[in-house]
């Protein structure tokens, strides 16, 4: 707003509307029905929220503010019409000119009447379209200069040609629109001004302000018909959908009342006949059911012929519940529902990786799967997953994620303890309460036909005298029979192609070959101490927090709080006791919260021992010194990678070897194979062959509660004997794995990214391997390689030089001494002497 074009105000509130009113008189020199199109004329204005007046249209307006009625009043005092400003956005003040639309409302203002609470109405009707100018004063109201737009326009065949569809379009909406007076239709049709007559429609339809306000800124009339049409035409189909939605309607009634006609008069005539009507009304609704659900056709068929037997009976007959309680499992069972796959790889990934750290190959493997079915979308063959691993490794929770991406049911069955058959495929309907097995109670379940169903410990399934049940998941798990998958009580085929089928198991040891061999098994190897740290980081804090209570108070866990953890308070292959220690953690400071006790924020390791008591587990740590006889094996347990130190005594005795330790089977035939090689190599390995028939060697695995098995420590043990016969001592900072044979070769074994890592948390420096494994080292984490030094060997001539020292060890002066010689080295020295 200009401010040169402020009138001067009184500050005294005496003399304002006395001054206001002296000033007004001098404004209004010009009577506003006497100006022309294009000339300027100063009004009072108010501003219109609720309404808009067209031109010609009387209606109440409420003058919501005081200058609102200040504005009126002085209009009235004068005899003059007042101008209507209209907001371009609701949500400002109304003091500037760009915050009012271009275009106003010239108003004659009729009488005002007060209402309840000191406000105030008018009634007004609109006269012309005006342009505001300028805003001229704004206290105590608002005073305009405005410009009457013009009025002048040449009739054209366009013109009239709109003019015709306005009517017609106009005329279409008044017969389908009872609240459209037909007298309205009339009136238009004696309407020559093509700017009143869009005005007059615009003004008999319920448009929304904002659509009003968009024909009160268009001044020329062919632009406001144009935008009635628009308006009329969207009008009138919504008004013809109603129409055909209200005759659907009514055709649906009329059959309703025919329908109800015909079976008032059953029910009478089933009256007279003394049958029950309620009987009935089970039977046709099980009917109208059978309608509306889309079933296979062999389906369909087996339902019509139970509802036809169901008929023939009589209410109370003991087979009734039978065949109802069949038709309703008929009913419910999802045969044609399925969901919609979600084939986005990007957003699967993303949700995988959101769920879950790690576990990459069954990751990978769902992904083909997904890239898979968009690239080919008829392929119907679905996979059959075998989820193997320690417990606590995430196998049932990476179901659910997956479940998740592919936006698919997820439904889960246990078979822990499962013993009988049909349990599986159900029971026959000849025995009394009959009912089907877990695999199409779980679908139904479900509510679709292509779920993510999880059947959970497979490997604990059992077998006696009722059956087994492993036998009857072959045809459930086998792509090419579980289309048609029959279950004893349904006795019709059911179609279990479409579902995805992951299995869990903690070993495949017990899991019969022909079932293992339809299932594709993903192995998940034990979390190792880096992961479960970043596991902890992303899940199990936050998860523990919430649930405690605790996510606003800034609590954090140091990393050597959790490493302790991790070390001296769990042993696992995955994370469950871990969570359970951090929650007990938490759940301590929630009791010092609750007590109004100062707590830490920051857990450190002290606080762990705290919170968590003494020390529950001990790792086993590396051997302190270069000792005769012992040897630092790698083993690989479910729990994960650990060093276990391997000792060998020498004994006088009469050359018996004896294990201690509670070995296992294979690992004692490996300490057999490791004598068998040593005493071979008696000669170059400078041992006197005599000494076997005179010793008695005891070989020792420490930890003796623990069982012991597998042949991974076969080059450990042979390390060890030749070190307590040759008295070499072994480098403590070298550990060791590999299967031996009886030839010296070195076979590859399992957990090579366990043993490597378990190594070097152990702290040791050389890590003798087979050199077959190489491949697996692929899945250790570079940092480790870096810091440790990999010897990959093929044979054990390879290992002993990086494994024992040179020199034996003398034990009367304590000191490193030559070895023996061999007998050809001592008799080439006699001769040299003797010349």
């Amino acid at each position: 707003m200009n401010e040169d074009k402020w009138f001067p105000i009184s500050d005294d509130d005496s003399d304002l509307m006395g001054n206001i009113h002296q000033r007004t008189e001098e404004l209004y020199r010009v009577v506003n029905h006497e100006v022309e199109d294009g000339d300027t004329f100063i009004s009072p204005a108010f501003v219109l929220t609720d309404v808009v007046v067209f031109p010609k249209m009387i209606s109440p307006v409420f003058l919501s503010t005081e200058a609102s009625y200040l504005a009126v009043e002085a209009a009235q005092k004068q005899n003059q019409t007042a101008i209507a400003l209209f907001l371009s956005d609701e949500g400002v003040e109304g003091d500037y000119l760009s915050e009012f639309l271009p275009i106003g409302m010239e108003l004659a203002v009729g009488r005002m009447l007060s209402i309840q609470g000191g406000n105030h109405s008018a009634l007004v009707q609109g006269r012309r379209r005006v342009e505001i100018v300028n805003i001229l004063e704004t206290k105590p109201y608002l005073v305009v200069e405005a410009r009457l737009t013009s009025s002048n326009f040449r009739m054209t065949q366009r013109l009239q040609a709109l003019m015709r569809t306005t009517r017609s379009l106009f005329e279409s909406c008044v017969d389908l629109n009872d609240s459209l007076p037909e007298e309205a239709h009339l009136f238009s049709i004696n309407i020559d001004d093509p700017g009143w007559l869009a005005d007059m429609i615009a003004t008999s339809l319920s448009l929304p302000n904002e659509t009003r306000k968009t024909l009160m800124v268009l001044a020329h009339p062919a632009d406001r018909l144009r935008k009635v049409n628009k308006i009329l035409a969207q009008e009138l189909d919504v008004l013809e959908l109603e129409d055909e939605i209200q005759a659907q309607v009514q055709t649906e009634v009329d059959r309703s009342h025919r329908e109800y006609y015909l079976r008032e008069q059953m029910r009478v005539i089933q009256t007279e006949l003394g049958e029950g009507d309620i009987w009935t009304q089970e039977i046709q609704s099980i009917k109208d059911q059978l309608e509306e659900k889309v079933f296979p056709e062999e389906v369909k068929l087996q339902a019509n012929r139970e509802i036809q037997r169901l008929q023939q009976m009589p209410p109370m007959s003991p087979e009734v519940g039978i065949i109802r309680t069949y038709l309703d499992w008929l009913l419910d069972l999802p045969w044609m529902e399925s969901s919609e796959d979600n084939l986005d790889v990007r957003n699967a990934k993303q949700v995988l990786e959101q769920d879950h750290y790690g576990l990459n190959k069954a990751k990978e493997r769902i992904l083909e799967y997904i890239a898979i079915r968009s690239l080919n979308p008829k392929r119907l063959k679905q996979p059959i997953l075998c989820f193997v691993g320690p417990p606590g490794t995430g196998k049932t929770s990476l179901g659910k994620s997956i479940a998740n991406a592919l936006g698919r049911e997820f439904v889960r069955l246990s078979l822990g303890g499962v013993r009988d058959e049909a349990e599986i495929r159900g029971h026959r309907r000849t025995y009394i309460g009959a009912m089907p097995g877990r695999i199409i109670q779980t679908i139904r379940r479900a509510g679709k036909n292509n779920p993510l169903f999880m059947l959970d410990e497979v490997d604990k399934l059992g077998a006696d005298f009722r059956g087994d049940p492993s036998s009857a998941l072959l045809e459930v798990l086998d792509p090419e029979q579980n289309n048609t998958f029959s279950d004893h009580y349904l006795e019709l085929a059911y179609d279990l192609s479409k579902v995805i089928f992951i299995t869990t198991a903690n070993t495949l040891s017990s899991i019969p070959a022909a079932l293992l061999d339809r299932m594709e098994v993903i192995e998940f190897s034990g979390y190792i101490e880096e992961e479960k740290l970043e596991i902890a980081k992303r899940f199990l804090i936050p998860r523990q927090l919430e649930e405690t209570g605790l996510e606003d108070e800034n609590v954090k866990f140091y990393e050597p709080a959790l490493k302790r953890i991790i070390r001296e308070y769990t042993f696992e292959a995955g994370v469950r006791n871990f969570e359970r220690e951090i929650g007990s953690v938490l759940r301590k400071i929630a009791r010092l919260k609750t007590e109004k006790k100062d707590f830490p924020h920051n857990i450190t390791p002290q606080a762990i021992r705290k919170f968590l008591g003494p020390q529950q587990f001990f790792e086993t740590e590396a051997e302190g010194d270069d000792e005769v006889g012992v040897a630092t094996a790698l083993a690989w347990t479910e729990n994960g990678g650990e060093i276990m130190p391997i000792e060998v005594l020498i004994l006088d005795g009469k050359g018996n070897l004896q294990i201690t330790g509670q070995i296992g089977e294979v690992m004692q035939e490996s300490a057999q194979a490791a004598l068998s090689y040593v005493k071979s190599r008696a000669e170059r390995l400078e041992i006197d062959s005599e000494i076997f028939e005179n010793v008695d060697i005891h070989l020792h695995v420490p930890e003796g509660a623990i069982p012991k098995d597998g042949p991974s420590a076969g080059i450990t043990i042979t390390t060890a004997m030749i070190s307590a016969l040759t008295n070499r001592p072994s480098y403590h900072q070298v550990g060791m794995t590999g299967e031996i044979t009886l030839r010296g070769r070195v076979l590859p074994v399992g957990g090579i990214r366990e043993k490597v890592l378990a190594s070097h948390r152990a702290g040791l420096k050389r890590v003798i391997i087979p050199l077959r494994n190489e491949k697996d080292l692929e899945e250790v984490p570079k940092t480790v390689l870096k810091e440790m030094d990999l010897i990959k060997v093929k044979h054990m001539d390879e290992v002993l030089p990086v494994a024992l020292h040179e020199k034996a060890y003398d034990h009367r002066t304590g000191k490193k001494k030559s070895q023996k010689k061999s007998a050809s080295e001592k008799t080439d020295t006699d001769d040299s002497s003797k010349k």
